[in-house]
Parts: structure tokens; C-alpha cells; sequence
């Protein structure tokens, strides 16, 4: 085992490709995104497969998750919600994979990158403009200037409103790739520190059960953090579109 925390969020390619002086291997964190696109499609696919009238355990599951994150959808973008769900759930599956792949040992989470969480975060953001310009064109500019502000503030209110909208996709894909980074390096961290107490001696034994005992509670808390961080990702996207829909 390395000492290094960090080689765990290490990119290796597994087909070295290079396009000039530009590196496009196909890596192991392209390998897992695949995987998670692969293993949602199937779950999705075989779970409705008999649209059994008792649901089993499979279907329960897609079900519990497409209900789930059509409700918060709905919540958010009322009558417009059938629209933009299929895109909702995509990004919170994207994220819900990466995130609980990550967990298997020797799994790679993709989303511990900040180029994977940015570039899903300038998507989302930049198809909440295209759809506020789409549906009000340059109108859209208002959300920038909030009704019934004073005219007098707008050198003020203007430009903050700006940089907060441009910094959007930073702190979302900021969020999720520290929740994920820290999260991995807590656990090997301690983890890396039960083994050596087992290699020092059993003198040590209470010590390392305690030891193990924590690290086991936080692969829960873990688990927990995965699907919290999914959730919180649909939920600002659906914030995000409702800005684009209803300017509000």
C-alpha cells in the first residue's frame, strides 16, 4: 500500500492515444464512466422489464429512484417538470454512480475530478441559459436586475448578480469534488492506520478494533454522503432551470 493519500485520485491511462501534442488515452476514470453509463442502463432497463404489478426488489429500486427525482422535478418546475426530467435524472445518475462506484475497493471515482464535475457543471448551468434565452430571449437579462429594485442600485446589483451567476458552476463542481477527495482520504487515512497497528503487535488488538470500528462507520457515512451529494446536484439543477423557466 502507498503512503500516498493522493495516488488514489491519480489519472493512468489504460490505451495511450495521443491526438499531436494532445493526450487523449482512454484512462481508468473513462473506463468507470463507461461502466456507470453501462450498469444504469441495465438497472433501468431490466427492473421495468416484466412491469411486474407487486414490483420486485430491482424494480422497487428504479422506481423509488425515477419517483424520487420526478417529485423533487415537479417540485421545483411545476407543470414544465415532464420536460426537463429526463435531463435531471441523468445528472443525478451520472453523479449517484460515480459517486457509489467509487466505494467498491479498487474502484476509481470519477468524481473526485474536477474536470469531470466542472464539465458537468458548465453543462447544467450553460442549458439553464440556453433554455431562459430559448423561452425569453433577451428578456432574460432581467434575472440579472431583480423586479422592483431601484433603478439607482442597478451599478451595484447588476454586477453581483452577474458574478454570482457566473460562479455557478465553480461552487457546484467545487462541492462535489471536495466532498468526494476528502471523504476518500478520511478513510484511507485511518484505514492505512488500522493496518499498521495490526502489523505492530497485538498488544495493540483493542486499539485497532476501535479503529476499525470507525472506519466501518464512516464507509456508512460515506455511502450516505454519495447519495446526498447525487441529490443536492439534481436539486440545483432543478434551481437552476427554474431561474431559466420563471426568471425568479
Amino acid at each position: 500500500m502507498s503512503d500516498n493519500i493522493l495516488e488514489q485520485f491519480a489519472i493512468k491511462p489504460i490505451v495511450p492515444l495521443h491526438l499531436g501534442s494532445l493526450d487523449i488515452s482512454f484512462t481508468q476514470a473513462s473506463a468507470f464512466m463507461l461502466f456507470g453509463a453501462a450498469l444504469t442502463i441495465t438497472l433501468m432497463t431490466l427492473s421495468v422489464r416484466r412491469k411486474a404489478l407487486i414490483p420486485g426488489r430491482w424494480q422497487n429500486l428504479s422506481e423509488i429512484l425515477y419517483e424520487s427525482i420526478f417529485g423533487l422535478t415537479k417540485e421545483y418546475l411545476n407543470d414544465e417538470a415532464w420536460k426537463y426530467f429526463p435531463f435531471v435524472f441523468t445528472v443525478f445518475m451520472i453523479v449517484l454512480m460515480g459517486n457509489v462506484l467509487g466505494l467498491i475497493p479498487f474502484a476509481y471515482t470519477y468524481t473526485s475530478q474536477i474536470i469531470v464535475t466542472g464539465a458537468l457543471a458548465a453543462l447544467i448551468v450553460g442549458f439553464a441559459t440556453l433554455v431562459g434565452f430559448i423561452r425569453h430571449g433577451l428578456h432574460f437579462f432581467s434575472l440579472f436586475f431583480p423586479k422592483g429594485t431601484p433603478l439607482v442600485m442597478a451599478p451595484f446589483i447588476i454586477p453581483v448578480e452577474i458574478i454570482s451567476y457566473l460562479s455557478r458552476p465553480v461552487s457546484l463542481a467545487i462541492r462535489l469534488c471536495l466532498n468526494m477527495v476528502m471523504g476518500h482520504m478520511l478513510m484511507r487515512l485511518i484505514g492505512g492506520f488500522c493496518v499498521t497497528m495490526i502489523a505492530l503487535g497485538i498488544g495493540l488488538k483493542l486499539f485497532t478494533a476501535v479503529t476499525f470500528s470507525v472506519n466501518t462507520l464512516l464507509m456508512a457515512l460515506e455511502c450516505l454522503v454519495a447519495l446526498i451529494q447525487a441529490h443536492v446536484f439534481a436539486v440545483l439543477t432543478c434551481v437552476y432551470l427554474k431561474d431559466g423557466v420563471e426568471l425568479h
